[in-house]
């Protein structure tokens, strides 16, 4: 290819520069001068490359796509994206929750699971994990869960005491962990697990009915995972495994996908269900409410520029459209506030002028001005107004996120109910879900984690919250750890 062929370089501007190697200098010899822009423009530009990276979810990439409704649940919700043969456009972003944006994709660590979905009605946001519970059930403890989980502050190193003795102290926080030391708690690519939203969920009607609802993205792959012994393995022959999979599988046209399956409540349930139904540590039991199909979710497009596209995207629980509201689940009523909060502060208040972050659906807003903002913003500026702006249309957009409650202002767990406890549904999860090569699994990987530099006095707690799971289990590991550490 000649140079008469090659598109010119140019600064931001557009202002084709007179070479990609050499600085502006007083003779062959003689020092750079600071009028030369374009070197200044390279050097400050390479300076502020980097944006915050996320707190948790920091390592992760993502995909473009589709998701198709096959069945009818209009029974359920009027949202306009879950409508029968409704088709919309998607972005998900996978990710790891613990690590730095360095870190190895095959970390023993829940996987993020996030959804933007480009509706006609504005953009829909689920951010879930590909587990169908979480750590805990209040928001004050989330901050210091993962702080717990990351590096300590003196050696910089992640530290499994810590891990422990967090744990050992949350004892809501069993489900999930017996759910990460198992085999899921490593999958073998991203289109091999499972996503679901975890959290509650509101659905109403076009008649205005309530309906309780959880997500089960199901892997039309197979679900499939990786031995800790695999994991660490490729950890370092290939710390980029999971993204590297992802990428190429979309480019060799083997499209991942997803069916979309909803448990659903009605609303009126939630109030005596024998244990609290909004508490993100517990499941609902497949028995009592049975998975209902809803449609197919399909990965056919790579990003083109991982920054632009994967890095800058914000996902966010508060991006709920009409038909979708939260529900008293304490854990999703914190998220809501702090996902917008954080991307503020990573990405500037305009973030969603940011593409892969605007809504495909015309904007009325009333916000303006802020650092980076792009869209144009016409008088009036301000509400209530008799200029022609916008007006907010609530017998046609009504409140989808209503339910009633009364009580003292209070810090308190919820209120206990017939089978609220901490280790049940743990303890289901180990002897009616896993089978006895699982388990061997299980405790293999719980010994190989205590057997890492825990202190005894949490060593002692640990065996105490395994024998709570299951007392078997809690003596093989204690057995194991102990054969270990002599």
């Amino acid at each position: 290819m000649t140079t008469d062929n090659r598109k010119p370089t140019t600064t931001d501007a557009g202002i084709p520069v007179a070479s990609d190697e050499h600085s502006l200098s007083v003779g062959p010899d003689g020092p750079i001068v600071l009028h030369d822009h374009y070197l200044i423009e390279q050097m400050a530009n390479f300076n502020r490359e980097r944006i915050p990276e996320r707190q948790p979810h920091a390592k992760g990439s993502g995909a473009f796509g589709r998701f198709e409704v096959t069945e009818d649940v209009s029974a359920y919700t009027r949202a306009a994206v879950f409508q029968p043969g409704t088709r919309t456009e998607v972005l998900i972003r996978f990710s790891t929750v613990a690590g730095e944006r360095g870190s190895p994709d095959t970390w023993r660590d829940p996987r993020g699971f996030s959804i933007k979905f480009y509706t006609s009605e504005g953009n829909y946001d689920m951010v879930g994990n590909n587990t169908p519970v979480f750590f805990l059930r209040d928001p004050l403890k989330f901050q210091h869960f993962i702080r717990s989980q990351k590096r300590r502050a003196d050696t910089n190193l992640r530290d499994h005491d810590m891990q422990w003795d967090f744990w050992t102290l949350s004892p809501e926080s069993a489900h999930q962990v017996t759910w990460l030391m198992g085999d899921r708690g490593i999958p073998r690519t991203w289109r091999h697990m499972n996503g679901y939203s975890s959290h509650t969920y509101m659905w109403v009607n076009a008649q205005g009915e309530k309906f309780w609802v959880k997500y089960h993205f199901k892997t039309d792959q197979g679900v499939e995972c990786l031995t800790q012994e695999e994991a660490d393995r490729l950890a370092g022959a290939d710390g980029d495994y999971h993204t590297r999979d992802l990428y190429q599988a979309i480019e060799a046209g083997e499209y991942p996908s997803w069916t979309l399956y909803m448990q659903i409540m009605p609303f009126k349930e939630a109030e005596t269900y024998r244990f609290n139904p909004f508490d993100l540590t517990k499941i609902w039991p497949h028995a009592d409410y049975p998975l209902v199909k809803v449609g197919k979710l399909t990965l056919d497009r790579n990003p083109t520029d991982h920054h632009t596209e994967i890095e800058q995207a914000a996902f966010e629980p508060n991006n709920l459209v009409p038909g979708i509201g939260i529900s008293p689940d304490k854990m999703l009523l914190g998220r809501v506030f702090a996902y917008a909060d954080a991307h503020r502060h990573r990405l500037g208040v305009n973030y969603k002028q940011i593409p892969v972050n605007a809504p495909r659906s015309p904007v009325h807003s009333y916000s303006k001005d802020g650092a980076m903002r792009v869209q144009n913003v016409a008088d009036p500026v301000y509400a209530p107004n008799s200029k022609g702006g916008p007006a907010a249309d609530g017998e046609r957009y009504p409140e989808d996120s209503s339910w009633e409650t009364g009580g003292e202002m209070v810090r308190a767990a919820y209120t206990l109910r017939q089978d609220d406890d901490d280790f049940g549904q743990a303890n289901t999860l180990v002897n009616q879900v896993m089978d006895d090569a699982a388990r061997e699994r299980l405790v293999a990987n719980v010994v190989g984690h205590l057997s890492d530099g825990v202190s005894a006095p949490v060593l002692e707690r640990a065996f105490d919250y395994w024998r709570k799971v299951d007392p078997e289990i809690g003596e093989r590991i204690a057995k194991g750890v102990q054969a270990n550490t002599g």
